[in-house]
């Protein structure tokens, strides 16, 4: 299971949009306000944009916003976003092929673990990250002793 920097990145660019609602946001902001280099900021908001995350304004006070309220664009919405379905698990193949019998029932768990991050990822929106108050499941994973 991997969250690319891609992901990682376009999760923040959204969230610093989402913090500086209804203002128009340069690219360049962005990329500075999280340490992003611009030129992964700018092909990020064009994936965003294709994804109907964001709209971009051109001209002199042109940049990015939001397409929708922060409340309504979900951590998964990013990710499918840049990098298409969520929690690929490198080899695991969903029907079983290729598995032995000490191995036949791991991609049930592959698939459990794929469930469990869209669960996640979908429950939690960019609002919900801006003010802390994540729903109780993701913060009671949050806060697990383990973690």
């Amino acid at each position: 299971m991997h969250i690319s920097a891609r992901s990682d990145h376009a999760i923040r660019a959204a969230l610093e949009l989402a913090c500086r609602e209804p203002e128009i946001v340069t690219a360049e902001t962005i990329a500075a306000a999280q340490d992003v280099p611009r030129r992964s900021v700018v092909a990020i908001l064009s994936d965003l944009r294709r994804a109907d995350l964001v709209r971009a304004s051109r001209g002199s006070t042109g940049g990015y916003v939001l397409t929708r309220p922060a409340r309504e664009i979900t951590l998964g919405d990013v990710v499918r976003g840049v990098d298409g379905p969520a929690a690929d698990v490198v080899g695991a193949r969903a029907d079983g092929a290729g598995c032995t019998d000490v191995t036949q029932h791991l991609p049930g768990v592959w698939a459990a673990l794929r469930t469990s991050l869209r669960q996640v990822l979908d429950a939690t929106t960019l609002h919900d990250v801006l003010t802390g108050d994540l729903p109780d499941h993701v913060r009671r994973l949050a806060e697990a002793p383990e973690v």
